[in-house]
């Protein structure tokens, strides 16, 4: 959600900040500040909206002199995006600066405490809560590590701390807990981060901290302890990326880049796990018998993720013959489920720090299942805490509404159920072969879709001056409905909703008017005919069908579908990974054309952080 860069040095700070805040716009934020240390004295500089704003005010961060300082973009979450509330805060008597992503559960109690003690607050935030818990400490004690320490003991929640201090103005302290940090290591300065993409044009090498641990960042070192203020040794991890996967490589958006480079990223996800023609999970240490034992997987995610789970519900029935359900992490944690050593929960999470997906998985485990994580995030809080985890190696993945990630997700699933299929002895030899097989091919052929992309922007321009537009589809269609729609909502902001086919009549239909679009969604051959019926059931009663098929299923369609767009045909289980393609364009496309901000859409962010 929030963004965080920090710098110690002996280059103007304000500056570099300011670049590395840009490179964090894509998380999502409403407001942005920076606050530079220099003369033993603290300036500041915050102003609701874009980095661009703060740009100004700081004439490009050459008004703030200084060789170390914080930034922060900020989403609001306690008190509305105002100058005020933005980060980063001071502690009263404007002795300590901090800035925060996360949020600290039990702020309330520690304000009242706080302001018994003579504190007084200027926002609405639980941020400010945080620094001035610190300066109360730091008055008792004079040692600000000691102090971050004991505040650190009393706070409830999630955080990732950046703190900055008069009296130590050639110091930096970080400290996390259940919300990402990085501390980084460059020639000449140290550097901190909420992610990598802040700071890869300085430093590729990083250091991850953990939860409760501090660092202490000097101009010439970095230090770390654990919460009881012991010295610890970390590892350093080199980042291997490259700085343009996160700018836009000469796309108009960074999500049209993300769509065009799905094919590459299920290769990388895909082809190291597949050897003489097995699915070879090597970091899946999970024994044939505990698959052989489940007798119930749950699929939990949010958003984009627990799309792919509704997807994969349908494949791991059909391959593994297990009984398979989707739910939406933030239903899960709260729905009482009923757990124990036979059933296997997926968590499924991009970042690998969304709020809903951590809950569910500790209640899942405090209920005697056991966790497999899908994430990209190396190091993240879900992937640390999982039993097992598969890294989706997606790579950056910078526009606020997914792609990339939820198709090398969507592979893994894939994999997951070939695994599982063969240990239980579900699946026929055959069929294995031929579904990895087509696996192989399966980036040739998103490819193949994305070259229709002109006419994918020709079927958009028809249509994207409506109101309302519905998906309609059967089974594993019904699924990748479900995300088309969403895409469509998230960045053109027109209504949308996705149905399945076969409940129109139950009434959904009665929505339906001269001139709706309705995108039918019949890649499934097997159910072809009775999605058909559906489409004629809508257009019957005026609407307009733009029907998503196979090859082999145009012809079916021709007579019904106003306008189709054809996938290439695949074995059932990977159909989604095609037919979500054109779904993907089609929004961004319509997006385009009602001049929407496409990478960063109103009211999201792209890690959610917050329940």
């Amino acid at each position: 959600m929030c963004g965080i860069v920090g710098y110690i040095g002996d280059e103007q700070a304000a500056p570099i900040l300011l670049e590395g805040l840009k490179r964090l716009e894509y998380r999502g934020y409403d407001s942005a500040g920076v606050v530079v240390a220099r003369g033993g004295k603290l300036t500041l500089t915050k102003t609701r909206g874009y980095v661009e704003n703060l740009v100004a005010a700081t004439d490009g961060g050459l008004r703030l002199p200084g060789t170390v300082g914080l930034g922060h973009t900020r989403w609001a979450t306690h008190g509305q995006p105002t100058d005020e509330n933005a980060h980063p805060h001071v502690s009263d008597g404007g002795k300590i600066a901090v800035v925060h992503n996360g949020i600290i559960e039990n702020y309330a109690k520690l304000r009242e405490f706080l302001r018994s003690k003579g504190y007084h607050f200027q926002s609405e935030t639980d941020t400010e809560v945080a620094v001035n818990l610190i300066a109360f400490f730091y008055a008792e004690s004079g040692d600000l590590k000691l102090a971050v320490a004991q505040a650190a003991r009393r706070m409830e929640g999630s955080y990732a701390l950046g703190i900055l201090c008069e009296d130590c103005p050639d110091t930096l302290i970080a400290t996390k807990k259940e919300a990402p940090l990085v501390v980084a290591v460059a020639e000449g300065a140290n550097f901190l981060a909420s992610d990598v993409a802040a700071i890869l044009e300085y430093t590729r090498e990083v250091y991850r901290l953990q939860d409760d641990e501090i660092a202490v960042l000097t101009r010439d070192k970095i230090e770390f302890f654990t919460g009881e203020l012991d010295p610890i040794t970390k590892s350093l991890e080199h980042i291997d990326w490259d700085i343009s996967a996160a700018e836009k490589g000469g796309y108009e958006h960074f999500m049209l880049k993300e769509i065009a480079e799905q094919p590459e990223s299920v290769r990388k996800t895909v082809f190291p796990r597949i050897r003489y023609g097995r699915v070879v999970l090597d970091e899946l240490d999970i024994s044939d018998e505990y698959i052989k034992s489940l007798t119930h997987i749950y699929l939990v995610g949010c958003g984009t993720a627990f799309y792919v789970g509704a997807a994969a519900k349908y494949n791991l029935e059909k391959l593994a013959r297990i009984p398979t359900e989707a739910i939406m992490a933030s239903e899960f944690r709260y729905s009482a489920p009923i757990l124990g050593a036979t059933t296997l929960v997926i968590c499924i999470s991009q970042s690998g720090t969304t709020a809903d997906t951590i809950a569910a998985m500790r209640e899942a485990k405090a209920r005697g299942a056991r966790v497999l994580s899908i994430v990209n995030v190396v190091g993240s809080v879900i992937a640390e805490e999982s039993d097992w985890t598969l890294y989706t190696w997606a790579g950056p993945e910078i526009c606020v509404a997914s792609t990339k990630a939820y198709s090398t997700q969507l592979a893994l699933t894939y994999l997951v159920a070939l695994r599982f299929a063969e240990a239980r002895g579900a699946l026929d030899a055959a069929e294995y072969d031929a579904i990895v097989a087509l696996l192989q091919v399966l980036p040739d052929r998103m490819e193949t879709v994305l070259q229709n992309r002109e006419q994918i922007q020709y079927v958009s321009s028809l249509f994207f001056n409506r109101e309302d537009i519905f998906f309609i589809g059967r089974n594993i269609d019904y699924a990748v409905s479900l995300e088309g729609s969403l895409k469509l909502k998230e960045i053109s902001y027109i209504h949308s909703e996705a149905y399945a086919a076969g409940e129109l009549k139950h009434g959904p239909i009665a929505l339906i008017e001269d001139g709706t679009l309705v995108i039918t969604v019949a890649a499934y051959n097997k159910l072809i005919d009775k999605t058909i019926s559906n489409a004629v059931e809508v257009k019957s009663r005026g609407a307009i069908i733009l029907a998503l098929t196979t090859d082999n299923g145009k012809a079916a369609l021709s007579g019904v579908a106003d306008e189709i767009i054809t996938i290439p045909d695949t074995h059932d289980v990977l159909l989604p990974s095609l037919a979500v393609l054109p779904l993907q364009l089609f929004a961004y496309y319509v997006a385009l054309a009602r001049g929407r901000e496409i990478d960063k859409p109103r009211n999201l962010a792209k890690s959610v952080t917050v329940e």
